[in-house]
């Protein structure tokens, strides 16, 4: 058996994604956001940055610190039902959980990195820093493998129209106005493109008829009819056995969630 080897962060990113939902696949670069990577104020740190400030962007090694399994084989969210080699994937369960993400540097302060969108989570411990170097780091004419056909079934417009019911609306209208959560977008973006269960998009059958996805901290109840889906009710994500033991740090959204499930205890589950 080969020896351990010894890993230790440089730093933490401070985010504003708490859960892993709230970190997509890959960053959406379209929108405004400021993330700081802080370096630990070791020896030598800060001086390592010297001349890094020119660079529009730097490559992340970071560990995925919130996983500690992997398997052979795992199920991408993007794309169809169908099992993929680790190796094949960017799955954060790996044997050695090492993540690798460009990103923007907007700027330098001190020990602190500014940095824009990204698909990390709060607290991520990241292990090194590398400058994102165009002419080595960019290849137009590589293939993509399996993922080219998935992306090109993704090009296509979605095949199912999404909808809320009453309730469901009423439901998003009052997290958006009383606690400033809104899932809707992420929500209609994945159940247009496939409402079908699928265990890593979290869609999972409910008796015969319903549905459910997860969506960070919360759920969503539908239905399908044809081409049809329909949002039926928003849940807490958490029970509330569960959220009342929890520390706002441990639940996400914890406050709101509890009450949601004040407020409408009859529909919830």
């Amino acid at each position: 058996m080969q020896p351990a080897l010894t890993l230790r962060p440089i730093g933490f990113l401070a985010t504003h994604k708490q859960v892993k939902f709230q970190a997509l696949h890959q960053p959406a670069e379209d929108q405004p956001e400021r993330n700081v990577l802080e370096l630990l104020p070791e020896l030598g740190y800060r001086q390592a940055l010297q001349d890094l400030a020119g660079f529009s962007r730097i490559w992340l090694l970071w560990w995925f610190h919130r996983n500690t399994t992997w398997r052979p084989l795992v199920l991408p969210p993007r794309g169809p039902a169908q099992r993929r080699g680790l190796f094949a994937t960017r799955s954060p369960h790996r044997p050695n959980p090492i993540g690798l993400t460009a990103v923007q540097l907007l700027g330098i302060e001190g020990r602190k990195l500014i940095l824009g969108p990204c698909d990390l989570v709060d607290g991520t411990p990241v292990l090194d820093i590398k400058p994102y170097i165009p002419g080595y780091d960019a290849f137009p004419d590589a293939t993509g493998g399996w993922t080219e056909a998935v992306e090109a079934a993704l090009a296509e417009p979605p095949k199912f129209a999404v909808q809320f019911a009453s309730l469901a609306q009423t439901q998003a209208e009052w997290l958006l106005s009383e606690w400033q959560v809104d899932f809707r977008p992420r929500l209609i973006e994945l159940l247009a493109l496939d409402p079908t269960p699928h265990r890593t998009r979290r869609i999972r059958r409910r008796g015969d008829t319903l549905r459910t996805i997860g969506c960070g901290a919360w759920k969503a109840v539908f239905t399908v009819a044809g081409e049809v889906v329909t949002i039926l009710a928003l849940e807490p994500g958490y029970p509330i056995r569960l959220l009342h033991k929890s520390t706002d740090a441990e639940a996400a959204d914890r406050k709101a969630q509890l009450a949601c499930w004040a407020r409408w205890p009859k529909q919830l589950r």
